[in-house]
Formats: structure tokens, C-alpha cells, sequence
């Protein structure tokens, strides 16, 4: 297991409440791609917001409703839009592990989220088991992404991170060595010149070690009827 990384993780503002996180879901248009009423996303924020149980977490919705691939073009830095890697193109077969359990509702919320910054520079096969050890939940992509269209600053340059709640199982049942993460582009390669600081949405090998990313995680996830 390696050690701990020294950094000190940058101060990030607080999430909104989760009224105005729902106005930016709306604004978005995420409500319709989930098909969603913009009544009934509001009448569950205001809900989830009575709860001061519940303050600092994360709207979000169900991945089966809201996918990886229709989130990610809505990420903006720099005024240049989201992309999903090329050779990701089964981005959304990318399914909850074993371990994550999602609340049976459309609407959900994601509470205690860190980014993982110390542990930058560990690989996904070392930070899972660590991160089940603290009691903590790794975030899905759909989560991840999630939090940066509430959120532009958690994506830093070296300071991006993984979601490694996410994982793709083979049909030998066994894990898909890709773990997918959001971080920001070069500009290089298959991403194109015209892309360099876009929110990328990739994946990198379960047994890598990345300095610039950390495995984001979260207490717990909770459901809140309207």
C-alpha cells in the first residue's frame, strides 16, 4: 500500500443548496433527459433541503435515467464543453459495483463527498479496499460528473480524480481492467487541439498510480421523498 500523499487538498467551496442545485439541473436540462417534471425535481430538493441532516450533498440522478454520455457534453471549463474519450464508447455499460448500493428513486442525494486528494498517486486496486476500510463509498462516474456541473473548481489542473464506484463487468463476470475518472485535456492525441482544457471524461488501468488523481468518495447515499 503506498503512502499517503502529503499535499495538502485545496479548499473547495461548498456544494449549493440543493434548490439551487436543482435550478442548475433544470437549467441544464437534465430533468429532461432523465424525464423528469421540473415540479417534481423541485418539490424533492426543497424536500431533501427541510433536512439539516442533509446539508453539503450532492443532488443527483438515477444513472439509469441520466448516463455518463449525455452528462458529460453538458461539463464546461473555459467555455469548451465535455467530452467522453474516443476509445470509451461503452462509457454507460459502466455499472455500480457489487458494494455501491443506489437508492431505488429517481432522485437521490450524495452526502460527505471528498475528492480524494491524499491519495493521489495510489491505483484503483489499492484505493478501493482503503476506502471500504474508512467506511467510505467510491463515487460513480454519473456522481463525478454530477458534482462538476455543480461545482466547476473541484476539476483542477493535478488535481483532478477517479470514479471508481463505476466499473464494467465482462461477460465472464469478471472486472473490465478500465476504471473511469474525469480529469482535463491536454489537448494531445485523439482529443484534438481544439480540446485542450475540456472536461474529459476517460478511464485509466485498475493497477496505475496517477499523481494527478485521487479517488472521490462519499459517506453514503440517501433518498428523500418529496
Amino acid at each position: 500500500m503506498p503512502e499517503t500523499t502529503q499535499t495538502t487538498s485545496t479548499a473547495l467551496p461548498a456544494l449549493p443548496a440543493l434548490s439551487m442545485q436543482a435550478e442548475r439541473l433544470i437549467e441544464l436540462g437534465v430533468h429532461e433527459i432523465a424525464g423528469l417534471s421540473t415540479d417534481g425535481l423541485r418539490s424533492f430538493a426543497r424536500s431533501a433541503e427541510a433536512s439539516s441532516a442533509d446539508d453539503g450533498a450532492l443532488l443527483a440522478v438515477h444513472p439509469d435515467l441520466a448516463p455518463a454520455s449525455a452528462l458529460a457534453p453538458l461539463l464546461r471549463r473555459e467555455d469548451k464543453p465535455g467530452f467522453v474519450v474516443t476509445d470509451m464508447p461503452d462509457v454507460d455499460l459502466f455499472a455500480p459495483l457489487d458494494t455501491v448500493v443506489l437508492p431505488g428513486t429517481p432522485l437521490y442525494l450524495v452526502t460527505g463527498i471528498d475528492r480524494g486528494d491524499h491519495m493521489a498517486n495510489w491505483s484503483p486496486d489499492e484505493a478501493l479496499p482503503a476506502l471500504t476500510t474508512e467506511g467510505r463509498t467510491p463515487l460513480l462516474l454519473t456522481e463525478g460528473v454530477h458534482w462538476v456541473l455543480q461545482l466547476p473548481a473541484v476539476l483542477e489542473r493535478n488535481r483532478c480524480f477517479m470514479t471508481i464506484g463505476s466499473r464494467l463487468r465482462k461477460a465472464n463476470d469478471s472486472l473490465d481492467a478500465r476504471t473511469p475518472a474525469i480529469w482535463i485535456s491536454n489537448g494531445t492525441g485523439r482529443d484534438g487541439r481544439e480540446r485542450r482544457n475540456a472536461p474529459k471524461v476517460g478511464w485509466c488501468w485498475a493497477g496505475n498510480r496517477h499523481t494527478w488523481l485521487g479517488f472521490a468518495s462519499a459517506t453514503g447515499r440517501t433518498s428523500r421523498q418529496a
